[in-house]
């Protein structure tokens, strides 16, 4: 078995003295492990790491077998790793699409929106240019892998008019008029997830607070307390960068 595929780079693990065990997201394949030899060395340092994009060609005897790759730079994102928010944005991306998603499925939407957001990161003034974005992300990922939230109408009147809240129970949206009775016990819905365009920070944390709750509750469970740590890490230095921590 020989393919060639345009992938992102999420995970680098070392295996053994010379190797590494690589996880990358391609369009084709979906999320894949691979085996790359002199991980190592000088050359291969700056190539292997998360967020970078490559050409992978892999090779392997059958399907079921952990494939080698040869990997070739095709866009190289280290440059933000040096920069706090950029880096802690790049972690938490790489470490929940390689927990949450299972491997050798396509998800062509994931990897054109993984890729969106990664390019807004680069090439973004700040952080909120790209906040938006990455909730959107967070939210997509968890509508292809089956817990989509439904904000398209009300959950009580069915128009689609004034959606301010969210069930925190069955992810439908609520009207301003329908959610007065429950104030408090809803999530608050923040219009950029309706309307498009960018939040305002205000906006930014509350879809941050909406997508996380249902991360939290139906994907990163007993197995990903590690990943979540990740997330408190950028949502942290989120707040500080807006001037509220």
């Amino acid at each position: 078995m020989r393919k060639r595929l345009d992938a992102i780079l999420l995970s680098v693990r070392s295996h053994g003295e010379r190797g590494a065990i690589v996880r990358m997201l391609s369009a084709e394949e979906g999320l894949l492990a691979a085996y790359v030899r002199g991980a190592h060395g000088r050359r291969m340092g700056p190539l292997l790491l998360a967020g970078n994009e490559v050409a992978a060609e892999l090779s392997a005897r059958s399907e079921s077998e952990l494939p080698q790759a040869s990997l070739e730079l095709t866009r190289s994102r280290g440059g933000l790793l040096g920069e706090p928010l950029p880096a802690a944005a790049i972690e938490w991306l790489s470490a929940l699409t390689a927990t949450a998603l299972p491997e050798r499925q396509p998800y062509p939407a994931l990897h054109a929106a993984l890729g969106g957001v990664l390019g807004a990161i680069e090439s973004a003034g700040s952080a909120r240019d790209w906040a938006s974005a990455l909730v959107r992300y967070e939210l997509l990922l968890l509508a292809e892998l089956g817990y989509g939230l439904d904000l398209s109408a009300c959950a009580v009147t069915g128009e689609n008019d004034h959606l301010v809240a969210v069930s925190p129970r069955s992810g439908r949206a609520v009207s301003a008029a329908a959610a007065e009775p429950y104030a408090g016990k809803l999530l608050p819905l923040p219009a950029f997830l309706v309307e498009g365009g960018r939040g305002e920070w205000e906006a930014v944390f509350d879809g941050l607070a909406l997508s996380g709750h249902f991360l939290e509750r139906d994907l990163l469970t007993d197995r990903a307390f590690e990943v979540l740590e990740a997330r408190g890490r950028l949502v942290s230095r989120l707040r500080r960068a807006a001037g509220l921590a």
